[in-house]
This record gives C-alpha cells, structure tokens and sequence, in this order.
C-alpha cells in the first residue's frame, strides 16, 4: 500500500485524496490552516467547460494597463520589483497570444469534461448532495463589440464539439422572466453545470474522513527529507510525515512549497472577492457571466445568489481591499437594474487567492527533480470546476497507470 502525503486542503488536494484512497493508497492530507480558509468555498461554483480561453490571452495585457488605477476594475496587477512576479509577468506576456489561446483550447476541454464527467458520478454516492445542477450558463453581453467576439466564441465552441448557442436580447429574457435584463444578447453554455461550493467541500471533507484519510490542521510543511531522486518525508514545525509519494496542491503558496522540493514554476496569486444572499429577495434561473463587468453570479442551493468576481495580482501578504467589491456591485446594477445590493460589512465579504499559471493552464504532473513528488496548482478561476478531474489525473500518475487524458499540456515545469 503507497503512502501518499497531499499537502493542501482546497478542491484539488481534497479531490488528489479521494481518487488515491479509492485506488487503495493510505492518505495523509495536511493543511496550514483548518481546511475552510480556501478559495475552494468562495467561488461561483461553475463546472464550466465553456471555459477553454485561458487568462492568457490578447488584450488582456493593454486591458490591465487601462485597469491599473482604477480600484473598482475587474483585473489589477500591484506594480512591484518582486523577481517572482516579473518573471511571471514576462511569462504571462509571452503566452498572450492567439498560439496559446489555439493551444489550450483542447486540453482545457478535455480536463473539464473529465472534471465534470467525475462530478456526475460523485453525484451518486450516497449521502453526498452538494447542490449538482447542470442547467447551463449565460455569458450576457451589452455592447456590439462583445456580441461581435460572441460569434467567434460560439463557433470555436461547436467546434471543440460543446454545447453552445447565442441568443438574441428576447430569447434571453424569457429564460429569465423573474427580472429585467439590461441586455442585447448572451451565448448560452448547456454544457456547464454549477454546484454549493460549502456543501461540496464540507461533504467531500466528512466522506474522506469516514473512509480513513488522515487529516492534519494547521500545519505548514517546511522541508523535504530527501535521498537520492525520492522525497522521503515532509516535513512540518510539529511533525515528520513519511512519504511513498508526494502531492503538493497548496493553491497559491505552491511555488514556494515546490521550491521546497527543487521545482520551480511560474505562479502568481489572483485575489478574488465574492458577497452571497443567503435568503435572496432576488431570482435568477441560471448562473450568469456579466461579460463587459467581469462577474460571475451564480444562484445555488436553492435560496442563495452569489456574486463575485476581480482578479487582483498580489503577494498572499497583501492587505484586502475590500471596496473592489464595488465594482462587481455596480456591474451587477448595470445589468440587472432591479437587483439593489449595497456593500455589506467588510466582515461579511469573502476574499481568496485563485493559483495564476502565467498561461492560464494548470501544472499538474511529477517534477524533474524528484520522480516521487507530484504538482498540482494553476487553476486559476478554474479549480472548482477541475478539481475531479485533476484529482482522478494525480491519482493516475502516482499509480503509473495511463492517463485518462493527454497531460503534455500540464507540464509543471513547462517554463
């Protein structure tokens, strides 16, 4: 029997747990918080293969200039010198192009049908109910100059062989009739699903413990014992945890934890905020992307609306800036003229920090270094909706059996 030590407790160490308790490994999951302090519970839920346009892609970087000085704006990267994220940002730059956006394509396909392929079976595990509902997602769209992207999306789409249509400004608001849409049209996704993020990790959590997976709280890893080409323990302030193989699913502190162990990737946090109605006065049949605005609002679990949205470039150390909720507030009033949400209190405000690859493609795979250590980071907006299939994907590469699909395209050391 393997002894695999994960070292994260978000959706992709938690997903890494499962697929290797079920293929007869003994896990040790360990967290350097309580296993709630994660991007995994504050995102919008989606389970969205739609999503095969990485971040990395053109205009992104002329768009961010514009944004720069504006403290509502949907992306901001914190001007610095810090080595890290200049290499980052000339790897980011590099990568904006249309050869990556044709690049990507396919394999991000491919991981979020897998992805969402995995979260319909979980579905069927008994005592397992975290919300699953595949009814699609609308990207609404106001101005012709995003209709007209719209048209090329929605036949990159069909070719990648999704399930998308446009609508026109009628056929949108008849799939919404409860509100007003201050809108011309929006591309409908039937091929994404969307899930309660909270139930989702918090059931994930009861069922992996019930089935003997170790957990670990609060416990930051600080070196690797070594021999040879082999990790051979991980090692905490508190403890020393023998390992037959490693996965290091740490989100946006993997860089450095990867470093631990001779690896080096480009990674960079993206600070993200999101607000949610528990009881929401307000009623959306389908999750939403506000494209011109950037924010993503999704109604989940019967009585709930979340709202979120920004990708802030910052270190971890970064204070939040809690007023950049605004911005998705205001987009929200823009197009959804009836829905009348004020800022609450700081303290009700989520805020989290999504792993940026500098392609918008994730790293997962094992390192040069050391044969035995898996990554598995880079997600980006995207590690809910990944996180089966890179769970079933660590799984697989640990247990040197083929893969369910490609990985060339996830080298984790790839710059």
């Amino acid at each position: 029997m393997k002894n695999v030590v994960v070292i994260g407790g978000g959706i992709i160490g938690l997903s890494s747990a499962f697929y290797l308790q079920q293929s007869g490994c003994k896990v040790t999951v360990i967290d350097k918080d309580n296993f709630k302090d994660n991007c995994s519970y504050g995102n919008a839920g989606y389970v969205c293969p739609s999503h095969f346009i990485p971040l990395a892609a053109p205009g992104i970087i002329w768009q961010g200039f514009k944004w720069m000085f504006n403290s509502q704006s949907p992306f901001y990267v914190k001007p610095s010198l810090n080595k890290d994220l200049i290499d980052w940002g000339f790897n980011f730059a590099r990568s904006a192009t249309n050869k990556n956006v044709l690049k990507s394509a396919i394999p991000l396909r491919d991981i979020s049908l897998l992805s969402q392929h995995e979260f319909e079976k979980w579905t069927k595990i008994p005592d397992f109910n975290f919300a699953y509902e595949h009814k699609g997602m609308l990207e609404v769209f106001q101005t012709e100059a995003v209709a007209h992207h719209a048209h090329h999306t929605v036949e990159k789409a069909k070719q990648l062989g999704l399930d998308v249509s446009l609508l026109n400004y009628q056929e949108l608001q008849d799939l919404e009739p409860q509100t007003n849409i201050n809108a011309i049209g929006a591309v409908k996704y039937d091929c994404d699903a969307h899930v309660y993020p909270d139930r989702l990790m918090d059931g994930l959590k009861k069922m992996l413990l019930a089935n003997g997976v170790a957990f670990k709280y609060g416990e930051s890893v600080q070196s690797f014992e070594k021999n040879n080409s082999v990790v051979t323990k991980v090692i905490t302030k508190e403890n020393a945890y023998p390992a037959d193989d490693v996965v290091i699913a740490t989100g946006s502190w993997s860089k450095e934890i990867a470093e631990l162990a001779g690896a080096k990737i480009s990674l960079m946090p993206g600070r993200g905020y999101s607000l949610t109605l528990e009881d929401s006065p307000y009623k959306l049949n389908h999750p939403m992307i506000l494209a011109e605005g950037r924010v993503a609002i999704t109604p989940m679990d019967g009585n709930k609306i979340r709202f979120g949205g920004t990708m802030e470039v910052v270190p971890t150390t970064a204070k939040p800036q809690y007023e950049r909720i605004n911005g998705v507030i205001n987009s929200v009033k823009q197009f959804l003229p009836e829905f009348q949400i004020e800022k609450p209190a700081d303290e009700k405000i989520w805020c989290g920090f999504r792993p940026c690859s500098a392609d918008g493609v994730p790293y997962i795979g094992k390192i040069k270094k050391h044969k035995n250590v898996v990554v598995a980071t880079g997600h980006s907006m995207m590690g809910l909706s990944l996180g089966p299939g890179t769970g079933k994907l660590v799984s697989e590469i640990i247990n040197e059996v083929p893969t369910s699909i490609d990985i060339k395209a996830f080298e984790a050391e790839r710059f």
